[in-house]
């Protein structure tokens, strides 16, 4: 190996895989690119600091005198790719960062592989860049060389990008082609320019930086703020270079303007009562009104459900009771009440009692292992005991500790609760009178117990890492603070009807019972079936017209799980507790198309989720969750709540856009702190932002009327700005809301509970026959998260009572192969956690090892652990489903389709029916809405019948919604050659597959070709043209006739009732393009024959087809069906079987020459991206893909019919050229209109596209290429190709690649709309194509609505097309070339307009007027010429 190769390899070995924050989610698949440019000259202030690091010296600092080379001063690219670094590892976390990049001394790219620590001083970073960028040139290679070295010998579909940034100097040599060949992969790119300046212009260098950037994942907002950021921080180590990098603020002036401001008033003392108070009042105003509706289990799972309803009044009445019971027996304000409880009514009238008593309530939950529960209850010694009837008695061990080791005063021994709001409490042992029976007087009457804001009234719990659960003390502020917000926001109110669904024991369990209590709405609450049994779940909730839910997303995975009942009801979702991913919002949404979803973010220490990101209901948004990113963020704080992200290097350095911090909780309502004095310190912490900030007006103590405090202020403690220190990571979004991005520590999150790692693993690793244990999170195949435990068994005779006689092997990670032999030791070890762990914190597997993979700091290797896969597959849809589906279809056909049959049957096809390729789209928009899932546009062509349809739509919405639909593979017909009216059979012909119809096909071709007649260069020739009604026929035309003499005659083909006929479609149809001459048949050079491309001899007759191969020299075949949605097989009668009919023709008879038009179509695959950027991007001959390459490459990629239907003809022509037949295939692109008179067809893509932004308003941001090419040169070349094709030695048929050169941009086609006075205003590709979708959705009018599949599913793949290497065309046209210019764009504008395809421009004073065309035809015209 080269030694320099040798020295490249080895620094870019374990390559890290940067992850930048983007905005949107990344596309799954195929690389998709669509560029956006964003232009920034840097200030004055920022290029004076340049100018000061540039002349800094930190010999200076040191003393040190030594000038060396290696101190050489850095250059201000130098500068701006260090800071440009730094921002890197701020915004990923990454210390290891791989940069594309440039040298002016090196031809080639390079690779540059930085180190960046937080505690780097910027200079070091400085110094670093130059010496890694020394390095690199000197060992400086081709990039496909260092690509192909580091890629050798691995799987192509498991290589990676190198890198995903670049960073380059403009003036750098060779860039070009480097860019190219990497823009595909490259999520960012900056190029650092130096405009002139005069000798009058300031000292400091003045600096532009141009961003391009894929705007399918980044926002214009996140571009502007890092460039903003990058000037921050310029001017931040400009003044002290030595300052370390992870702590130098990033906080630009006008993101401190959106962020939160972290000594902002946050309305401290704004007290909103007791929720105590509030649902008294609540109830002696509405006695009667519906409070609790419980359903009560059937007899039987078919039975109907019974509900009882218990009213406001009954509740007060029965809690007031139980209240006065526990007071009476010694309950003192803020002492624990501990409630032994079930999901019931009896738990909210035992909570409210608790809180009414002044006291603090707590929940156990019977399912709890018994040491467990004695854990809860040592830690929160409570005073009193309430045990919920129909939560069964307390276990023997728990019974034991109660009486020897706490001292309970009070205890009520079986709480049940009547809907008339009579309470029992149950009887003493040694009684038989109820323990409340003294108080059932006192149930009109409120205990008389004042609350306050710092008033204890919950003890909840949270896993602490020592294995002992840490209390958590709730305040009453926080009960209600947030309710009237949340009413006002998400439309609660007394008529909202919510649902009990969280964990008895788990803090939301208060957010359940209290948030229905304040509005005075209804609570409903299910039985243990209607949670369990999958399916009854959303059966419960439509029955109970539920409005309002809380869930964790566990628990909405449950209610989506074999859910066949939609709930219209539903408004609103609360999710909280865990990860809210898309997948688990499309679910909902499936099943409740009015719903909005909102994630919240909260903890037991903040005592309420404190963030929220509303997700609008599907029927009002359908595209709203296509912009978002696969998991939901935190969002922004709810009122009076701060979401702060703070650095994590230095705390009083608050984050800025994108970078990763610490989030800290910053709220008036966060909980009291910890039973342990100590643990509340550490987590609840003095707002250090506010220290020097002035004393706020305590208006509690001293309210603004000058009046006396209420009962209130005796249960407060003043104004205390602190925040909860969450542990959690997380980044500001541009606008402000905050994403979590990971754990501080090795706390996570299961199903919604918080589990801690290393409790887990204390208590395993006290289990006698484990001697090396560690626990992780790990995901299934079906990116569940799941607890693994890996652990060592202790050798010795007790390990052998546990082991089994299965042999285990042993791979090099040192796994026990076969679990089978340790099975009992793994239940036992089960069992030993079930007793000191709750259930969920149990790991679901257990992998015994023979020895823990260490790294080589000799700490665990945790990557090294292996994940046995165990999960089960998913069950197969049921029946009902199905039904369900085709069902739901059939009603959307009959409303779509009015003539078609009731009912309508399920395996007839929709074009059968009467659908078209409109209609086609607007049912894909219908079935999106209808079932949630993202159908492809081409669904309907590929499954037209209801049942196939159904089936598809299951298949989406049982991948998880994972996967994108994929056709099944199916037999190709053998029904090769069948045309259109031909008779079918009954059971019609599987779709064809385009790669096997070839190889079916080919055997249809002569096995050799004659040479073309001797006298062929040189005669007179008659074409046969096809095609020639079409808009680049009727140019064709034009420009074959214009060659006197060497063409003597043109036959056209059209399809017409008779000669006369097709004479008058074909003048119709130049006359409209003023390309029409009559003189052409007055002089007998133009010749009109009947017939149809699709059909056996074109429809010529035998007679006709004879004397047609007599009298022809050139076979000019131009005609096809043009449809960018019909499949193969409906195109390929038109385009294929055509083309084979056309080989025919050219050796019938004399043997003639054969021209084919054929289309970038066919190329339109990413293996020709790949291959153009390969290509272009090293020291290739080529300027692209080749002219001789043999389309093996789109082979089965090609996504569109009519491409697939271009590759076959092209590889039945390669094939036949290879067996000796002469000719050329032409290889266009966008064939746009003619560069003199401007002449343009008005049914292509890309003037709809221009039509459907005028129509929108907005054009959308795409900097890639698109090659657009004038008709006239198109057709210039064809005719070129038929009287003059290139010599022999090339290739018998060969390719001529017909490519703009310059090649135009997007966006210089759709820019100058508003120069013209187009009332467009440009935004990003992607909330272009989210108002495009809505606008269409809403009025199905728009010039853009046919080829919606284009513009939504492929535009962004399609639009990164291959740059074309055209050798032979630019050798066929003496290297005549043309483009899109400008100002042609202008006057194509301008003859659409006069045309009336395009509307005239609105806009009054304009940046530039339409030019004036000159005399001539203006008439649109479409494009087809069958």
């Amino acid at each position: 190996m080269d030694p320099r190769l040798a020295r490249v390899v080895g620094r870019l070995q374990n390559l890290p895989s940067i992850a930048l924050p983007t905005d949107y989610p990344r596309p799954s698949g195929s690389n998709k690119l669509v560029e956006a440019a964003h232009l920034a000259e840097l200030s004055d202030q920022t290029s004076l600091a340049l100018l000061k690091l540039a002349l800094y010296d930190e010999n200076d600092e040191s003393g040190d005198d030594d000038g060396d080379a290696k101190t050489r001063s850095p250059s201000a690219f130098h500068l701006l790719l260090a800071a440009f670094s730094v921002l890197l590892h701020r915004y990923t976390g990454d210390t290891d960062l791989v940069i594309g990049s440039s040298s002016p001394t090196a031809r080639d790219p390079l690779v540059l592989r930085l180190s960046v620590d937080p505690t780097d001083p910027f200079w070091s970073v400085v110094r670093r860049v130059q010496q890694i960028e020394q390095e690199a040139e000197a060992d400086a290679l081709p990039f496909e060389v260092i690509t192909r070295e580091l890629n050798k010998n691995k799987d192509e579909t498991t290589t990676v990008p190198l890198f995903r940034v670049r960073f380059f100097d403009e003036t750098d040599e060779l860039t070009e082609n480097f860019i190219r060949s990497t823009s595909l992969t490259s999520d960012l790119t900056v190029f650092v320019t130096r405009p002139l300046a005069s000798t009058r212009a300031s000292l400091a260098p003045r600096i532009s930086l141009r961003v391009l950037y894929n705007s399918l994942l980044f926002a214009p907002a996140r571009i502007a703020s890092i460039i903003d950021q990058l000037s921050v921080l310029l001017r931040k180590v400009a003044a002290s270079p030595l300052s370390p990098v992870g702590s130098v603020p990033l906080l630009t002036p006008s993101q401190r303007a959106t962020l939160p401001d972290p000594v902002g008033d946050l309305n401290w003392c704004d007290w909103k009562g007791a929720i105590t108070d509030v649902f008294s009042r609540n109830a002696l105003q509405s006695p009667e009104r519906p409070c609790v509706v419980q359903s009560i289990p059937a007899a039987s799972l078919s039975d109907p459900q019974e509900k009882v309803t218990f009213s406001y009044g009954a509740i007060r009445h029965a809690s007031n009771i139980l209240a006065h019971h526990l007071i009476k027996g010694g309950v003192q304000r803020e002492e624990v009440v501990m409630v032994y409880a079930h999901r019931s009514v009896d738990l909210v009238v035992a909570v409210m009692a608790v809180l009414k008593a002044g006291a603090t309530f707590s929940v156990i939950d019977p399912a709890y292992p018994a040491s467990r529960q004695i854990l809860y209850l040592q830690v929160a010694q409570p005073r009193g005991l309430v045990i919920l009837k129909g939560a069964g008695a307390i276990s023997p061990a728990v019974r034991e500790f109660l009486a020897t080791d706490l001292q309970v005063r009070v205890e009520v021994p079986a709480v049940e609760v009547l809907p008339s709001g009579e309470i029992f409490g149950g009887c003493e042992a040694g009684s038989s009178e109820d323990v409340l029976k003294s108080h059932a007087h006192l149930g009109a009457m409120d205990p008389n117990v004042a609350l306050g804001p710092d008033s204890i009234g919950t003890l909840s719990f949270t896993t602490g890492s020592t294995g002992i659960p840490k209390g958590v003390k709730g305040r009453h502020f926080s009960l209600t603070h947030f309710f009237p917000w949340m009413g006002e926001r998400f439309g609660l109110n007394e008529d909202s009807k919510f649902t009990m669904l969280s964990g008895i024991a788990h803090d939301p369990i208060q957010r359940d019972m209290f948030t229905p209590l304040f509005f005075g709405a209804q609570l409903h609450v299910p039985t243990a079936d209607d949670i369990g049994i999958p399916g009854r779940l959303a059966e419960w909730m439509a029955d109970s017209a539920v409005t309002v839910t809380h869930l964790t997303p566990a628990m909405g995975q449950l209610l989506s799980a074999q859910a066949t009942r939609q709930i219209p009801s539903l408004l609103n979702a609360f999710f909280v507790g865990d990860v809210l991913t898309k997948r688990d919002c499309l679910r909902l949404q499936a099943l409740a198309a009015n719903v909005c979803i909102v994630n919240m973010y909260g903890t037991t220490e903040t005592q309420r989720a404190v963030s929220y990101f509303a997700i609008p209901p599907v029927s009002e948004d359908p595209t709203f969750l296509a912009m978002q990113k696969d998991i939901m963020p935190a969002g922004a704080g709810m009122v009076d709540v701060q979401l702060l992200v703070v650095n994590r290097n230095d705390r009083t350095v608050p984050c800025a856009v994108g970078e990763v911090g610490e989030i800290y909780v910053r709220s008036g309502g966060l909980a009291e702190g910890y039973l342990d004095a100590a643990a509340t310190a550490e987590k609840f912490v003095a707002n250090w932002f506010a220290e020097s900030a002035p004393a706020r007006k305590d208006t509690l103590r001293h309210p603004p009327s000058n009046g006396l405090p209420g009962p209130e202020a005796r249960h407060w403690k003043g104004i205390r700005d602190r925040m909860y220190r969450s542990g959690d990571l997380g980044r500001y979004l541009p606008d402000g809301i905050v994403e979590c991005t990971g754990r501080a520590d090795d706390q996570v999150k299961i199903r919604g509970f918080r589990i801690e790692l290393g409790e887990i693993d204390t208590h395993l690793s006290q289990h006698p026959l484990v001697r090396e244990n560690v626990t992780l999170v790990r995901r299934d195949k079906d990116e569940e998260k799941i607890l693994v435990s890996y652990f060592v068994p202790l050798d010795g005779p007790a390990l052998n009572d546990y082991a089994s006689e299965v042999t285990d092997g042993e791979d090099e990670k040192g796994v026990v192969q076969g679990i089978k032999k340790y099975r009992r030791l793994i239940k036992d070890i089960r069992e030993h956690l079930k007793k000191k762990l709750p259930s969920y914190s149990v790991p679901s597997l257990f992998v015994p090892l023979r020895r823990m993979p260490l790294n080589p700091n000799g700490k665990v290797d945790k990557p090294a652990l292996p994940f046995p896969d165990t999960a089960q597959a998913v069950s197969a849809p049921s029946g009902r489903k199905a039904h369900t589906t085709e069902d739901t279809i059939r009603r959307i056909w009959a409303s779509m389709l009015p003539n078609a049959p009731q009912p309508i049957p399920a395996d007839e096809s929709f074009f059968d029916l009467g659908g078209h390729s409109i209609l086609a789209t607007r049912l894909i928009f219908e079935l999106r809405k209808a079932f949630v899932v993202d159908a492809p546009l081409g669904l309907v062509f590929d499954r037209p019948t209801i049942a196939g349809l159904a089936d598809a739509v299951d298949t989406l919405r049982n991948a998880d919604l994972g996967f994108s639909y994929k056709q099944p593979e199916a037999p190709a017909s053998t029904n090769l050659l069948a045309v259109p009216g031909a008779p079918q059979p009954s059971n019609p012909p599987a779709l064809l597959e385009y790669g096997d119809d070839l190889e079916k096909l080919v055997p249809h071709l002569q096995d050799t070709y004659p040479e073309l007649p001797a006298d062929f260069g040189a005669k007179a020739l008659t074409v046969f043209l096809t095609g020639a009604t079409g808009f680049l026929g009727a140019f064709v035309l034009k420009d074959l006739l214009s060659r006197d003499p060497r063409v003597k005659k043109v036959i056209c083909l059209v399809r017409a009732p008779d000669a006369g006929k097709g004479l008058e479609r074909l003048k119709a149809g130049s006359t409209d393009r003023g390309v029409w001459d009559d003189g052409w048949v007055k002089s007998g050079r133009l010749e009109v024959v009947t017939g149809d491309l699709g059909v056996e001899f074109f429809g010529l007759g035998k007679d006709g087809w004879v004397r047609v191969a007599d009298e022809a020299d050139v076979v000019l075949h131009n005609g096809a069906l043009v449809h960018w949605v019909y499949p193969y097989d409906k195109l390929r009668s038109a385009n294929v079987l055509a083309t084979l009919t056309a080989i025919d023709l050219a050796s019938t008879g004399k043997q003639k020459l054969v021209v084919f038009v054929s289309s970038t179509s066919a190329i339109d695959s990413e293996h020709y991206v790949q291959l153009s950027d390969s290509l272009t991007g090293g020291r290739s001959e080529y300027r692209g893909v080749p002219e001789s390459d043999d389309l093996e490459g789109a082979r089965a990629s090609l996504k569109t019919g009519y491409g697939q239907t271009k590759w076959v003809s092209e590889k039945l022509l390669f094939e036949a050229g290879r067996r000796g037949l002469r000719g050329h295939i032409v290889r266009p692109g966008y064939v746009v209109g003619d560069s003199r008179t401007a002449v343009t067809n008005t049914d292509d893509f890309l003037w709809r596209l221009v039509k459907g932004c005028i129509q929108l308003g907005l054009v959308p941001n795409i900097n890639n290429t698109v090659n657009m090419v004038p008709v006239d040169h198109v057709a210039l070349c064809t005719a070129q190709a038929a009287v003059a094709p290139l010599p022999l030695p090339a290739a018998a048929l060969s390719v001529l690649h017909i490519t703009a050169r310059p090649l135009p941009t997007y966006n210089d086609l759709l820019a100058p709309l508003a120069q013209y006075g187009f009332a467009t205003s440009q935004c990003e590709y992607v909330v272009w194509r989210r108002r495009l979708e809505q606008h269409v959705m809403e009025t199905q009018d728009n010039a853009l609505f046919p080829l919606l599949h284009f513009v939504l599913d492929d535009l962004p793949t399609s639009t990164k097309s291959p740059e074309l290497d055209d050798a032979n065309a630019a050798a066929l046209l003496g290297g005549r070339e043309s483009t899109v210019s400008e100002e042609l764009v202008g006057r194509y504008l301008a003859w659409l307009v006069r045309a009336g395809f395009l509307p005239e421009p609105s806009e009054a004073a304009p940046e530039k007027a339409l030019p004036v065309l000159g005399a001539g035809v203006i008439k649109a015209a479409g494009r087809s010429g069958i």
